[in-house]
């Protein structure tokens, strides 16, 4: 029905979106399936002074309607070039009548610049795309699901995807961070993920952006802790993966300078000595850019073990000590780590270098041997726990008093040099090269002439603390 102020029926098509980031629960698609608004234009009163005039009524006429429906069905097919016309036409009439104008005006306008022949064009299509998103923001940006600090992440990220001759990107790093911000928990991965490389990128081209890049990374590393804690958002496990991705690309950005570090936690750890998750995030963050000499990661440490004594506050509480020289102290600390650790590598890693304090500062090889073989317990690939068993039994020559019996500690000391390589081809280097050192001291011909017991091929019984059968040879 066309006439002056009447009743204008307002057309909605069952809109289905399936560009990137833009899922529907079932219960939007259920909600979405009869989505046939009918809006009522009230005639203009007569102007009456003192009283507010009423706020516009977005009128949306059928050809609108229409072209709505037109492109919206090819663009579900992929079919772009015939979504184009019928998109532009809505997008120019109508751009407030539905938000699938936006959802599908994306792929279409990407599709586009996929065409485009030529530099000029591409420019043109580019900057449509753009400013095609400050219109979402104009006509939906309260939406409730995807307001503008979402929009503005959609923005981000085809600014870095489709922004020619832009290396650094500097443009979509602020729109990136104001979807972070905005969105939290609830930020879509990719726009975590752009956003940190972006701040790295700009970190690289000026080293002034190193505290603003740090931030950004505690900001992402913050929130990617909260979504894994979430078991119940459909980013869980996507965000598993991708924290240590985010936390290696930091870590070999050299931008954690540990004096810029405790400078911007100093006051964070002196203000949150109670606060587990803050004191965590950080002492955290301290390890995996190595800054464990810092007195803010030790009063950080102290603070949350003991709040709850946890493997990683432990083994920090193990570095300090260690720092001090405080050695039977680490020791215990790294055993406490080791019962409170959850993984097989992280106990691996504390028995092992408890094995490496009680053979270097405390002197004790068989105190050593023995972490080293509760290391291999939780990781049998250790190759470096074989290696040092194999270096502490060749400075053991003192056990036999005879000097040809005293070379037999070369041989089992081989022996673990051998067996490391086996286990862990990583070492093999190392390994390879301790043979040939030690290989040289085996007893010789003479020698075994004299000691009948030392027939090459025999097996022979290495005592004292060692306590191992080997092969003569």
């Amino acid at each position: 029905m066309k006439t002056k102020n009447v009743l204008v029926i307002l057309f909605s098509v069952v809109l289905f979106t399936n560009c990137f980031a833009q899922k529907e629960s079932k219960k939007d698609k259920k909600n979405k399936k009869g989505d046939i608004t009918t809006e009522v234009v009230t005639p203009a009163a007569p102007e009456v002074p003192a009283v507010p005039a009423m706020p516009e009524v977005l009128v949306v006429t059928e050809e609108c309607n229409i072209n709505i429906s037109l492109f919206n069905e090819s663009a579900k097919n992929k079919q772009y070039a015939d979504a184009l016309a019928p998109w532009s036409a809505a997008y120019k009439d109508c751009p407030g009548a539905n938000k699938v104008i936006y959802s599908r005006g994306r792929e279409v306008l990407q599709w586009e610049l996929s065409q485009a022949k030529d530099d000029a064009t591409y420019a043109k299509v580019f900057d449509k795309l753009m400013v095609m998103y400050d219109n979402r923001i104009k006509y939906f940006g309260n939406d409730a699901r995807y307001p503008t600090p979402w929009i503005l992440g959609l923005k981000g990220l085809d600014y870095v995807q489709f922004a020619k001759n832009d290396e650094i990107k500097k443009p979509a790093y602020e729109w990136l961070k104001k979807s972070v911000e905005g969105m939290g928990e609830n930020s879509e991965l990719d726009v975590l993920r752009i956003f940190l490389t972006v701040s790295n990128g700009m970190y690289k081209a000026d080293a002034t952006h190193a505290e603003n890049y740090i931030s950004d990374f505690t900001k992402v590393s913050a929130i990617l802790d909260q979504i894994i804690a979430n078991t119940a958002l459909r980013t869980n496990a996507g965000a598993v993966q991708l924290k240590p991705a985010l936390e290696q690309l930091f870590a070999q950005s050299g931008a954690a300078d540990c004096n810029i570090l405790d400078k911007l936690y100093k006051a964070q750890v002196e203000q949150n000595l109670t606060n587990k998750d803050v004191l965590t995030n950080i002492v955290s963050l301290y390890k995996r850019v190595r800054c464990i000499d810092s007195e803010v990661f030790f009063s950080a440490a102290v603070a949350l073990y003991k709040i709850e004594p946890s493997a990683e506050s432990a083994a920090a509480l193990a570095t300090m000590s260690y720092k001090k020289e405080e050695f039977s102290k680490a020791v215990a600390f790294y055993d406490e780590a080791t019962k409170l650790a959850t993984s097989a590598e992280d106990k691996a890693e504390y028995q092992f270098t408890n094995a490496q304090i009680a053979y270097k500062e405390l002197n004790n090889m068989s105190r050593a041997r023995e972490y080293a073989r509760n290391s291999l317990e939780f990781k049998p690939n250790n190759g470096k726990a074989y290696l040092l068993i194999g270096s502490m039994y060749a400075k053991s020559r003192g056990i036999f008093d005879d000097p040809v019996l005293a070379k037999s500690v070369y041989w089992v000391a081989v022996d673990k040099f051998v067996k490391a390589k086996q286990v862990d081809p990583s070492v093999a280097d190392d390994a390879n090269e301790l043979i040939r050192t030690y290989s040289a001291y085996f007893p010789s011909k003479d020698d075994i002439f004299f000691q009948p017991q030392l027939k090459a091929g025999s097996s022979f019984f290495v005592g004292g603390w060692i306590g191992e059968s080997t092969t003569c040879r």
